[in-house]
């Protein structure tokens, strides 16, 4: 019975609102991000965005998989990678297997034609992390991960990266140099502001345009709510 509420608790967790309930007002939060984020950037077209955190459990999967859903619905081609190739989530979002993936193609073993995989979803398609690979840092930082995001570029409109928490380890950093901007998400009353603040401090010091904040699971009429705000 207790393993039965945990599967339930981890299915709702996984739970796309944008996808199962567009007109709800989170949903409706996820599309003002999405518009914030098209106006942050005025005089160039944001075609890579990276979402990450400061540490886990902060919600910047779900946040990614469901700005993916937003701007699908918008009428954008998307490209939804799952680049934490450490604790990936993506596969269970969109109930993928995950046998081949991100970490194939950083590898030499698959084209990225061959490690997408469509959606439900119309005008979103996914490439999960795949097989965990034993030197995460390395991969991401290649020149094969720069010549994959800049051929996917030129498939997609827009490319979301779902990237490890900034705090943890260096893979935000090295991926921050290869997105147009970077999207930093928060949970109220779990993410500490002195955390939040080394996570931007971070970025800033490779160089990575941090566009804005996101935080999430905020109470209000007792419901999650989500709003962006900029940081520059």
């Amino acid at each position: 019975m207790a393993r039965r509420k945990k599967q339930s608790k981890n299915n709702k967790m996984r739970y796309l609102i944008t996808k199962l309930m567009p007109r709800s007002p989170i949903s409706e939060q996820y599309r003002t991000v999405r518009t914030n984020l098209q106006f942050s950037a005025v005089d160039e077209e944001l075609r890579r965005i990276m979402v990450t955190s400061a540490g886990p459990g902060e919600g910047k999967s779900m946040t990614t998989a469901n700005l993916a859903v937003v701007y699908a619905q918008q009428g954008k081609k998307v490209l939804l990678i799952d680049a934490d190739l450490r604790k990936p989530t993506i596969h269970y979002t969109f109930r993928l297997d995950n046998l081949r993936g991100l970490s194939n193609i950083l590898v030499g073993e698959a084209s990225i034609e061959e490690a997408v995989s469509s959606s439900d979803v119309e005008n979103l398609d996914l490439i999960s992390c795949g097989p965990i690979p034993p030197n995460p840092s390395e991969l991401l930082g290649s020149k094969r991960m720069e010549k994959m995001l800049e051929a996917a570029s030129e498939m997609y409109d827009v490319v979301l990266l779902d990237t490890p928490p900034v705090l943890a380890v260096a893979d935000a950093q090295i991926l921050s140099g290869l997105a147009d901007g970077v999207v930093l998400v928060v949970r109220s009353k779990h993410t500490e502001y002195e955390a939040a603040e080394k996570a931007i401090e971070a970025l800033q010091a490779v160089n990575a345009r941090v566009l804005g904040t996101v935080l999430n699971d905020r109470d209000k009429k007792e419901a999650n709510y989500y709003y962006y705000y900029g940081t520059n």
